[in-house]
């Protein structure tokens, strides 16, 4: 078995110490394969002068050239011919544009051995017969979306009894289903089976504000759970700090904090992190966390940087390393009382103005590079 296919069957996802030789080959084994397959990332990597050489320790894996998501918006990345992928996924396209990622049928058993371990790690894996309320997009065959495609893949976590979505597919467009959930959830209060909450903290957030300003107090059964993801975006102005989302939800719901979870990831970068009992992101096996300054140099422990993430996950794409448009900090495992020993980071937002322009002018650096590959070919 390759390095790659044995790093994620790892069982024991935190234990980034007895994995490090195995995710260090794993890598390399990964940049070697896009660059035999994929003619435009070999070209990027010479032009930053990268050679695998170079990367000895998995302290050097920071030397791995970074892609940035921006650039992956504007040029996607094949390392197999897009007809064989099994699977494909886009971003939302909030801010315009979209990455799209593929899943050929190695990666997509990579992830299936990640998702399985990480689910049971963190003991989201349940028998009980459960009602979902996903707050997001109904399943459609034209949505792409990545996040629509997580959000129905968790609700088989639990067995499903019923699943209502904020946005309700009509055949030809999505309309919001704000009465729709509020009955749903008068039925499930009354059935008084497990209810698990999929979705965006700015949606749960709006959700809760609409059930308090009804007069409406549920008390849903207590091993009910809440699964946030994917940050604020554009809803970063009306954010509320994470004690006052968990007081609403405990007031409107009877969930307190201990059934509230968060996960986060990124669509160009598909591994999940969720939160540990003090609602930090650990780095698992699968993965390593790079901060980097405009410069792109790395950054230690402690210092707010663009965040970096690495990982061998994909064999479809060469999306070994990319560096996203998050403003994160990474601290040292020891620094949170859980117990878990990884790093973990904290997202602090996303980047400003001047990073934006830093960021666009490395996309359009590359860009520049694959035309001149392009030409000499």
């Amino acid at each position: 078995m390759s390095y790659g296919g044995r790093l994620f069957f790892s069982r024991k996802i935190y234990d980034l110490e007895r994995t490090d030789a195995l995710f260090l080959n794993a890598v390399l084994e990964n940049v070697r394969h896009h660059r035999g397959l994929c003619r435009d990332y070999d070209a990027l990597l010479r032009s930053r002068g990268f050679s695998e050489e170079s990367v000895q320790t998995s302290g050097d894996i920071y030397k791995i050239p970074p892609l940035p998501t921006l650039f992956l918006k504007n040029h996607p990345l094949y390392s197999v011919p897009p007809e064989r992928l099994m699977l494909k996924s886009t971003t939302s396209g909030t801010s315009g544009k979209v990455s799209q990622v593929g899943f050929d049928r190695s990666s997509a058993w990579r992830g299936a051995g990640m998702i399985a371990a990480t689910f049971f790690t963190n003991r989201l894996v349940s028998p009980r017969p459960t009602n979902y309320v996903v707050l997001g997009y109904e399943p459609a065959k034209r949505n792409k979306i990545g996040a629509a495609k997580t959000a129905y893949a968790v609700t088989y976590s639990a067995p499903a009894v019923h699943r209502v979505y904020a946005l309700k597919d009509t055949g030809s467009d999505y309309v919001l289903n704000t009465a729709g959930i509020v009955g749903a959830l008068r039925r499930y209060e009354k059935q008084g089976l497990p209810v698990r909450f999929i979705g965006f903290p700015a949606y749960f957030m709006f959700l809760l504000k609409e059930l308090a300003g009804a007069g409406l107090r549920l008390r849903l059964h207590p091993k009910s759970l809440v699964l946030l993801a994917g940050g604020w975006k554009q809803f970063f102005a009306e954010r509320v700090d994470k004690p006052a989302l968990y007081a609403m939800a405990e007031d409107v719901l009877g969930l307190g904090e201990r059934r509230i979870r968060e996960f986060f990831g990124a669509v160009e970068h598909p591994v999940p992190y969720f939160d540990c009992p003090h609602h930090h992101f650990h780095v698992p096996v699968y993965s390593r966390v790079v901060i980097r300054d405009t410069a792109l140099r790395p950054l230690p422990f402690g210092a707010p940087g663009l965040l970096n993430l690495i990982t061998p996950m994909l064999t479809s794409m060469p999306f070994t390393s990319v560096i996203t448009d998050d403003l994160a900090v990474l601290h040292r495992g020891a620094e949170c009382p859980c117990g878990i020993k990884s790093p973990y980071f904290e997202v602090l937002g996303r980047v400003g103005y001047a990073d934006l322009k830093t960021c666009a002018a490395g996309a359009s650096e590359l860009l520049d590079v694959l035309r001149k590959a392009g030409a000499g070919a």
